[in-house]
């Protein structure tokens, strides 16, 4: 059986956290779960009880610099699980999640047993938003698919989350340097972090998050939102199939090692098979 590891790095985000922990938590076992939380001032919640959670000192102080430290950092501790014991580590923030087609039956777990990596595999990217006016605000009581249901296949989640060797991340995961990425048939990574838009609302309110030079950040990426409202949704099966070949071939000319689509803005409705994954 493999051993696999799912690390993350988070500041001042318990909602996603917890869902974190309890998503992989169930696929993996808590005790394959590294948390790091960035800056001394944290606290680390009960909820990650069982799992290995710990504080380190604050990885700069503007959101690019940052990142690129968060990164360099989590490739390191990636490296050191894998020459600790471990086959495969899963690196993702806090808001995304790697799932399985539950068409297939299989948890994440057995599913990864089955795949020969030689360095990294990549989830087809599904970001989601809040269709205005049909889906209200977020209950964190209930499962997330049970009140989203409405995605735009996203390139920039299209990630190479699953490593088999050390290597390097790019900054937020995207590219592994160096090495070219492969996307699974049957793997999605849906990304939560603007699917909602008080929660939004309160980010853009955040002062820590402000003086980091999130701003512009989060108002970018609360397109989704608008997307996901106003454009007509496409066939699930069908743009899905479509998107793993496009971005198998397409490159973007500045990074050869990510996916491109065309610039092409596709939202589709995700099937209710998935409705009780997370």
């Amino acid at each position: 059986m493999k051993r696999i590891a799912a690390i993350t790095m988070v500041r001042n985000d318990d909602f996603y956290l917890r869902k974190w922990v309890e998503y992989y938590g169930a696929q993996l076992g808590r005790e394959n779960l590294y948390i790091f939380f960035d800056g001394e001032d944290q606290v680390i919640g009960d909820f990650c009880e069982g799992t290995h959670a710990s504080l380190h000192a604050k990885i700069g102080s503007q959101v690019a610099s940052a990142e690129k430290g968060r990164l360099k950092f989590l490739s390191g501790q990636a490296a050191r699980l894998l020459a600790g014991g471990y086959d495969l580590v899963i690196g993702v923030d806090a808001d995304e999640f790697i799932v399985v087609d539950p068409k297939l039956g299989k948890s994440l777990q057995e599913y990864l047993e089955t795949c020969r990596i030689h360095t990294s595999l990549s989830a087809l990217g599904l970001d989601f938003g809040q269709k205005i006016g049909e889906e209200g605000d977020i209950d964190e009581s209930r499962p997330f698919l049970q009140q989203r249901h409405y995605a735009q296949i996203g390139t920039r989640y299209t990630k190479p989350s699953i490593i088999s060797r050390p290597c390097q991340w790019g900054s937020g995961f995207h590219r592994v340097k160096r090495h070219n990425f492969h996307i699974s048939k049957d793997l999605y990574l849906l990304h939560f972090g603007y699917f909602d838009m008080k929660r939004l609302e309160d980010r853009f309110n955040d002062k820590d998050r402000l003086r980091q030079g999130w701003a512009s950040h989060i108002r970018k990426r609360s397109r989704t939102i608008r997307y996901v409202t106003e454009l007509k949704a496409r066939d699930f099966e069908r743009w899905t199939a479509f998107a793993r070949i496009c971005q198998s071939i397409i490159r973007p000319p500045y990074a050869l090692n990510k996916p491109a689509m065309f610039e092409l803005k596709i939202v589709v409705r995700i099937p209710d098979r998935f409705s009780d994954i997370l």
